[in-house]
């Protein structure tokens, strides 16, 4: 259905009951009456999906669309949802046409093409460029010419490969840039990336592989329209040395073959970067990273820092040292020939770990400087799970059971079907009961519990709770293991010192009703209090902004956790600002701010301070009880 039939449908199934003639809606959609009866036509054929749908026509009177409350519902759902995703679509082709079009492109042209006003396209076209500018090309409208885009082919091809990320909502279980391409280009590219292989008895990670393909396919696209890519002669002449040259060799004459076409020797070693950029299963067998002496360095460092900062003997886990080789080793590739990467989990990652996450970032501020290798956020997020994995290796099992409580509003059989499972998967807790939603508290009153299972979402609780599905699906899981490893950090800190956070917090540090726009401003404000007070060097304000710019430190619950060098701190201490409203802090909002200034010898208060202001955000009504106070001393008793 196109847009025009959309919306008679709509007009239909909007007025129940409600009976137009011809001329009326085709004044209306600004049509003739003939289109109008052939999209009735149009329409009637969806109808006959729901029984009780029927378009009742009445010579001389008009047309009624008559349908019973529970097939309109679900009508009006498929409508919603196929307009959602038809937009998703456009918004993606759009993109796609602009990025290898050689040619201006009109409004007025995509506005025919896809029976959407000007005005849409307009937005969505605003939509795509400030996307378009994270890989450098530029959206130039020129006047009665058209929009055409400005980059060179390597900034073009980065961004038709990670097209599937144009928007958030959009088919996160595929890649979508493959619906692109014609089925048996697919077909034959995959094919032959098999083949390479199978003869040089090579397995790449599915990740990869899938990766491979949308380069594949972009470089066959891009051959075609006789838009190559360039390759300065000195990366020509090393890039022959490396085994992965061989195998580009192997796998472009199997696509000659299949395409019949000859590809230039520049994009078999575009390729090549690729290929060394890519993560094989089994890499560790050939120790290849462990002779690169660059690489070592790195992972040393990188160790050595974070066992500083956070007081684990990380050096002792190998299991650590070998995962960080093979992941490194395909940063410093991707890094280096040009090829980012987003990380589908940098906000979840940012909540659940923002204590290792702001490690991290502090580690790699000074492989920065030492090895000029500038990781991204993205990369820094990747690295969290591996450290994480590493503390939970080095800390092992309590083997104390916690005490946790079923809550489900699905009835019984569904309480226990959740109940054995977990009990199936986690040997480590300890159901103690199954119960309604009416029935916490007093539950709570007569019992010790860790915290709470539940399958809906619950009021605020003196003991954490997670929500996941009562079938416990692989994502439940993933979401529950998060939660155990949070609920283990914050019992640790609570059991170490519950109170570090109100020691470093003092009442002349507390800002109300701040109103301020920028997120440098707040640490601005809060940096030169800090430095007033003589508590900070007057540097570590500058170094507190750049490690914004690097990554933004909002956790979620409206909180947000700024921090500088803990080399410039002279004393500990922590700033708080309570804005009137929140404002935009990276990709979330923030309205308490928590300034943190730690010094070196104080890192081991860090982890515990962090993990209960982590706390504070997984409390959605934190933020907004915070914000009612209006008195220091209350804030003060509310944070303790």
């Amino acid at each position: 259905m196109n847009d025009r039939q959309k919306v008679l449908l709509q007009t239909l199934l909007s007025n129940e009951g409600e009976t137009w003639n011809i001329m009326e809606l085709s004044e209306r959609l600004a049509c003739s009456e003939k289109t109008v009866r052939n999209d009735l036509g149009k329409i009637e054929q969806l109808l006959n999906k729901f029984p009780s749908a029927k378009l009742k026509r009445q010579p001389g009177i008009g047309i009624t669309l008559e349908i019973n409350r529970e097939d309109r519902s679900g009508l009006l759902q498929q409508l919603f949802f196929n307009n959602q995703k038809a937009m998703e679509e456009r918004i993606i082709e759009i993109a796609y046409l602009l990025l290898v079009s050689q040619n201006p492109i009109t409004l007025q042209s995509l506005a025919e093409r896809y029976y959407a006003s000007k005005t849409t396209i307009k937005k969505e076209m605003e939509i795509i460029e400030k996307w378009l500018s994270d890989y450098g090309l530029e959206l130039i409208s020129k006047p009665r010419l058209g929009n055409i885009l400005l980059g060179t082919e390597f900034q073009r091809r980065s961004a038709l490969a990670h097209l599937s990320q144009l928007l958030s909502s959009v088919f996160v279980e595929k890649n979508y840039v493959l619906d692109l391409f014609l089925p048996y280009e697919n077909t034959s590219v995959k094919r032959a990336l098999q083949k390479m292989q199978n003869y040089f008895e090579i397995q790449f990670m599915d990740e990869t592989f899938d990766s491979l393909v949308v380069h594949a396919l972009i470089i066959v696209k891009r051959t075609r329209q006789k838009s190559p890519i360039t390759v300065i002669e000195k990366d020509k002449a090393y890039v022959k040395d490396y085994k992965e040259y061989e195998w580009a060799g192997m796998f472009f004459k199997q696509l000659e073959n299949s395409f019949s076409m000859k590809f230039p020797e520049n994009e078999c070693i575009y390729f090549t970067w690729h290929l060394i950029s890519g993560k094989r299963v089994g890499d560790l067998e050939e120790h290849a990273f462990f002779q690169d002496t660059q690489l070592l360095g790195i992972i040393h460092n990188i160790t050595e820092r974070l066992s500083e900062l956070t007081a684990y003997s990380f050096e002792r886990d190998s299991i650590l040292t070998e995962g960080l080789a093979v992941h490194m080793y395909s940063v410093i590739s991707r890094m280096k020939y040009g090829f980012p990467v987003s990380n589908p989990l940098l906000a979840d990652i940012k909540k659940m770990y923002p204590y290792m996450f702001n490690m991290v970032i502090f580690a790699l501020e000074e492989i920065k400087n030492t090895y000029d290798l500038d990781v991204s956020e993205d990369e820094a997020a990747f690295l969290v799970l591996h450290f994480q994995a590493s503390i939970e290796r080095l800390e092992g099992n309590s083997g104390r059971k916690k005490n946790s409580l079923i809550v489900c509003h699905l009835g019984v059989g569904i309480s226990h079907l959740l109940e054995a499972k977990i009990k199936q998967h986690y040997a480590d807790i300890h159901i103690l009961a199954c119960i309604g939603k009416k029935s916490i508290d007093e539950f709570l009153r007569n019992n010790n519990i860790d915290f709470i299972i539940s399958t809906v979402s619950l009021k605020e609780l003196p003991v954490p709770y997670v929500v996941i599905s009562p079938l416990l699906e692989e994502k439940d899981k993933d979401k529950l293991n998060q939660f155990l490893q949070q609920v283990e950090e914050n019992q640790e800190s609570n059991s170490k010192d519950s109170k570090q956070l109100s020691k470093l917090v003092r009442g002349d540090l507390v800002q109300l009703e701040i109103d301020k726009d920028h997120p440098y401003e707040v640490i601005e404000m809060l940096g030169n209090l800090l430095f007033q007070k003589g508590l900070i060097e007057k540097e570590f304000i500058h170094s507190a902004l750049n490690r914004e710019r690097k990554s933004a430190t909002a956790i979620g619950g409206n909180i947000a956790i700024p921090h500088g060098d803990p080399e410039m701190v002279i004393q500990s201490a922590i700033a708080v600002a309570i804005l009137k409203e929140p404002i935009q802090w990276g990709n979330e909002y923030a309205a308490v701010i928590f300034l943190l200034a730690i010094s070196k010898q104080d890192q081991n208060l860090n982890r515990a301070v962090i993990g209960q202001i982590a706390s504070y955000s997984e409390n959605l009504e934190f933020s907004s009880r915070i914000a009612k106070l209006t008195d220091v001393k209350s804030v003060l008793d509310y944070i303790q």
